[in-house]
């Protein structure tokens, strides 16, 4: 029986078209609280940026920054990991001389230390302004939970920034135009347990919603995982199911297929 079910934002959740929770996705999460089926956030945004989106429903509790920042309900902290400060430090020292954007994430804030159309354009996919310019070497390097990267695919290959200046962290893609630098022993899965644990759920009750490839290990880990049918083909491959599109009811079909709701 499936207690707790774990949901991804951006192209899960909410549309990249409309920016908007479609109402079958939102009547679909009313009927799970009804039948007392525990909801969950799983994302790779900060809190802060979840408060930018409209008519987002109260959940049970929050994974965010890709795992490391957990929440209950209430957004009091279960689990949180930082980067550590000495990988912060090195690669300052790289960028003095290879400048390139990078978000930077804390609790409650983030900050870019440059911009450029790419940039713009990422925060417009989410809906969201280009957050305020601060330099890496003038930002607070203490509680740091992630690191954005706006490289693509071959430059994050060529530079292996974590293999070379932060070996303390993992490197994660869910975008072509930037990936995600955060705590090794930061992931949606390892959030998942985090969660259960607090609320005495086993893994063998929970299913899991994504589209992004930082939803891989969640699809994986989940007693059920499902894809959407808008997702990549590397999701799709770890899903136990592929549903609908988040534009087409993706998240309320598969619910019924798994006869979750009715």
């Amino acid at each position: 029986m499936i207690k707790a079910i774990f949901f991804d934002i951006d192209g899960t959740l909410v549309s990249f078209k409309t920016h908007q929770i479609p109402q079958s996705t939102l009547f679909a999460l009313s009927e799970l609280r009804k039948k007392g089926i525990k909801i969950f956030i799983s994302t790779g945004r900060s809190w802060g940026q979840m408060q930018h989106l409209n008519d987002f429903p109260q959940f049970d509790g929050y994974i965010t920054l890709n795992g490391s920042c957990c929440m209950d309900g209430n957004g009091s902290i279960i689990h949180q990991v930082c980067i550590p400060t000495k990988d912060l430090e090195l690669l300052v020292q790289y960028l003095h001389t290879n400048n390139f954007p990078i978000e930077v994430v804390y609790a409650d804030q983030e900050v870019m230390t440059s911009s450029n159309e790419v940039v713009e354009r990422a925060w417009a996919n989410v809906n969201m302004p280009v957050p305020p310019i601060i330099p890496l070497h003038e930002c607070n390097l203490n509680e740091v939970y992630q690191l954005g990267a706006f490289l693509n695919t071959e430059e994050q290959e060529a530079l292996k920034i974590t293999e070379r200046f932060m070996p303390s962290c993992a490197e994660l893609r869910w975008s072509p135009d930037f990936f995600d630098i955060l705590p090794r022993e930061s992931s949606k899965s390892a959030g998942i347990d985090r969660i259960i644990e607090h609320y005495g759920i086993s893994i063998e009750e929970t299913m899991a919603f994504g589209d992004g490839g930082n939803d891989i290990d969640m699809l994986q880990h989940a007693a059920i995982g499902v894809a959407m049918g808008n997702a990549g083909d590397n999701v799709k491959a770890a899903a136990d199911h592929i549903t609908t599109s988040v534009d087409d009811d993706g998240i309320l079909n598969a619910l019924k297929k798994f006869n979750i709701l009715s």
